[in-house]
Formats: C-alpha cells, sequence, structure tokens
C-alpha cells in the first residue's frame, strides 16, 4: 500500500468509541501519511476548560471561555516511543488526561461552542494543505475536509462501543462502570446530532463502515481497498 503515489486527504467521522482514531492511526502508518485527531483537539480545550472552572456541570461559562481562547494552544508532536504524534497543551503533554472520563463527559458542550469549532476548524485546514493526511472526528468530510478525496463513515451499535471503551479503560487500570460508559456515548450521539453548529451527519458522498462486528485487520483492509480504487 505504501506505493499509493498520489497524496489525498482521508476524512474519517462517525459516531464516539467506534474505534475511528485507532483505524484512523493504522491508515496514516500503512500510507506513511500524517494522522490528525481532531477529536483530541477538542478533548484538549475541554481539558483547560475544565482546569479553569470554565465548564461546570455540563454548563460552559461562554463570555469566559470566549475571552480564553487566545491563550489555548493545542499542537501535535511526534512521540518517538509510540510512533504517533501526541497532543500538547499549552507546551504540556496532554495526551493521557484528555482521555480521561470526566473529560468524554464534558466534551461534546465544548465541541459545540461556534468560536471553539471555528479556532481549530481553522487549525485542522491548515495542517492539510500538503494533503497526505487522515484526519478523523465530527464533521471532517462535512465541514474541514469537504474536497477530501475518500470520506468514510465509521459506526458500530451502542452496546459494542460501550463495551470497547469499557474494555480500553479496564485496560489502563480505571475503575469505570459499563452503564455509566454506555450512558455517556448515547447522550454524546444525541448531542453530536442534534446541536447547532457543525452536527454529526454523513456526507452525502461518504462510504458507510459499521464496523460492530469486524476485527480491526478486517477494517483496515476494506479501507485500504477503497484507497486503491482512488
Amino acid at each position: 500500500m505504501s506505493d499509493h503515489i498520489k497524496k489525498i486527504i482521508i476524512a474519517i467521522d462517525g459516531h464516539s468509541s467506534c474505534g475511528k482514531s485507532t483505524v484512523a492511526k493504522e491508515i496514516a502508518r500503512k500510507l506513511n501519511y500524517i494522522f490528525i485527531d481532531s477529536g483530541a483537539m477538542y478533548r484538549a480545550v475541554t481539558l483547560y476548560c475544565l482546569r479553569h472552572k470554565l465548564i461546570e456541570n455540563g454548563s460552559v461559562n461562554l463570555p469566559e471561555l470566549k475571552a480564553n481562547l487566545g491563550k489555548i494552544k493545542v499542537s501535535f508532536r511526534f512521540n518517538p516511543d509510540t510512533q504517533h504524534n501526541d497532543i500538547w497543551l499549552n507546551g504540556e503533554n496532554v495526551e493521557k488526561e484528555i482521555r480521561l472520563l470526566t473529560v468524554s463527559q464534558n466534551v461534546s458542550p465544548i465541541a459545540a461552542v461556534a468560536e471553539v469549532r471555528r479556532l481549530l476548524v481553522a487549525l485542522q485546514q491548515e495542517m492539510g494543505k500538503s494533503k497526505g493526511i487522515v484526519m478523523d472526528g465530527r464533521d471532517i468530510g462535512t465541514v474541514v475536509f469537504p474536497d477530501a478525496e475518500l470520506k468514510i463513515f465509521m459506526t458500530a451499535q451502542p452496546d459494542v462501543r460501550a463495551k470497547r471503551r469499557f474494555d480500553e479503560l479496564t485496560a489502563k487500570g480505571e475503575k469505570v462502570s459499563y452503564d455509566e460508559i454506555r450512558a455517556n456515548i448515547i447522550e454524546r450521539d444525541r448531542y453530536d446530532e442534534k446541536r447547532k453548529e457543525s452536527p454529526l451527519r454523513k456526507a452525502d458522498d461518504a462510504i458507510v463502515l459499521d464496523n460492530s462486528y469486524m476485527t480491526r485487520e478486517e477494517q483496515l483492509k476494506w479501507i485500504l481497498c477503497r484507497i486503491d480504487g482512488i
């Protein structure tokens, strides 16, 4: 696959916890592309907001958040140990912190703020200018890169996604409740699809990948076949 000469943009959208980032990272590695985790960017902003008490009990302090946007610097740096790009917030590697359940529970209201989306979409579009990138998120194929050469909409049944997320967090030694994770996933789906600013929806020209009963290897093969057809 590494002989795929023409550099393209691969946009992967879809529901939370359906393995978008995992597959996107593998695709990027196979093609020697840059992987950009747009969700991690929104999580980093959410972490900043939590640390500075700009969001409490799901309620965003909009005036304060807007006043603080200029102080939020999000970037990616290559981690030689993991061979992936880690996310940095104001000079600090926050790759681990952004995966905490408290961040997951608060990211949707932050991601719905128009000013936050404008800031991060501009940054994402800048990153994609040279092509040769794989980016995953909620509005990559519809808003960030509407002209992407390949658009994939990933989904999986809520119970399957909850189990995957539960296993992932438990493997890291975190004490979590399956029911709480499942409720969080369903709530995020509802929030992401109903929000006014860039709601989650399948781009008209996106190909649907329901990976409920697919292994990671099968998903990878499925996507690489689509890339070969471009």
